[in-house]
């Protein structure tokens, strides 16, 4: 998204904070020492990791109460 963006000459400086409600996603991804057991969330972590330290994004923690796309991503009660 940063690179589309400086593409349409939006200038983009300092970090680009990612949100998200899983807390696990955000301390496997933020804290190095953690330890990934399968292979494909290794790759994605580590690259989600490299970016974070060279301070292009910085992954923080998104509560449910201030979430607004958390609505579309739980299941609705039916009608009944």
């Amino acid at each position: 998204m940063r690179y589309k963006l400086r593409m349409f000459g939006i200038p983009v400086d300092g970090e680009t904070n990612e949100f998200c409600d899983n807390e696990a996603v955000v301390h496997n991804s933020s804290k190095p020492e953690s330890t990934l057991k399968k292979k494909h969330n290794a790759i994605s972590y580590y690259r989600a990791r490299e970016a974070q330290a060279a301070g292009i994004i910085q992954i923080v923690k998104e509560p449910t109460e201030t979430n607004p796309a958390d609505g579309l991503t739980k299941c609705m009660p039916g009608h009944g």
